[in-house]
């Protein structure tokens, strides 16, 4: 039988909870969080590599790069993170649901890759120099996460559907630009921003389906493939 369901609230300043321990445990390792920085600009430009036609597509081309620097790139969230740390308390007021479900998802997506970026960074051990995609292979496959990588994809896959069906709201977008500056007054501008970088990314789609769909298959081969032994995609 299933325990109850947590606050959503709740859920969320445990993830970030979660995401600010990982910042501050590799904070206080110089050696380490200089490898964390070097790998999440590998693991950017590789990201960028494997999607450049969705960064290149006129449709496609905006939420493709709010995926690849918001949610799955080397973007350093902890501004969003703080902002809406001090108003979990009320977030439930000042969010619709849907908006809600997105901040929770992108924070839980946010700390998940922390997480397994702070055990690939540790996993790379004494190696000095320039990372390679063999290197970064053999440590993806040594902190061996599989279930962990697969929730990082179904996270990416949930948070695009719930921003696709947010912008289809009616007048959400007339409501994100009357938010701004009472968001700027109560000092809330960083969640506005995400927000609305995420409405504007993909209200020019008529569907997210095909995007999502490209975005999450690609990932899954990559995934497949090196826990397979099979590094090819890297170089792609």
């Amino acid at each position: 039988m299933a325990g109850p369901r947590q606050d959503p609230t709740e859920q969320l300043l445990h993830q970030l909870n979660r995401a600010a321990a990982l910042r501050t445990a590799s904070a206080e390792n110089p050696e380490l969080e200089a490898k964390r920085q070097q790998l999440r600009a590998w693991q950017a430009a590789r990201l960028a590599r494997t999607h450049a036609d969705l960064l290149a597509s006129p449709n496609m081309g905006r939420a493709a790069a709010f995926f690849l620097s918001d949610l799955y790139g080397s973007e350093d969230l902890t501004k969003l993170d703080a902002n809406v740390r001090r108003i979990v308390p009320t977030l439930k007021r000042l969010l619709p649901a849907a908006g809600l479900e997105i901040v929770t998802e992108a924070v839980e997506l946010e700390a998940l890759s922390e997480e397994l970026d702070f055990a690939t960074a540790t996993a790379l051990g004494a190696f000095a120099g320039k990372l390679t995609g063999s290197i970064y292979a053999n440590a993806y496959r040594k902190v061996d996460r599989r279930a962990d990588r697969e929730r990082q994809i179904f996270l990416i896959e949930s948070v695009g559907h719930a921003l696709d069906d947010f912008v289809r709201h009616p007048l959400i977008g007339t409501t994100l630009s009357m938010m701004r500056l009472p968001a700027q007054i109560a000092g809330l501008s960083e969640l506005q921003d995400f927000l609305q970088r995420g409405y504007k990314a993909f209200v020019k789609m008529d569907s997210a389906d095909e995007f999502l769909n490209l975005v999450v298959s690609r990932e899954r081969e990559l995934l497949n493939a090196l826990f397979a032994g099979d590094d090819s995609l890297l170089d792609q």
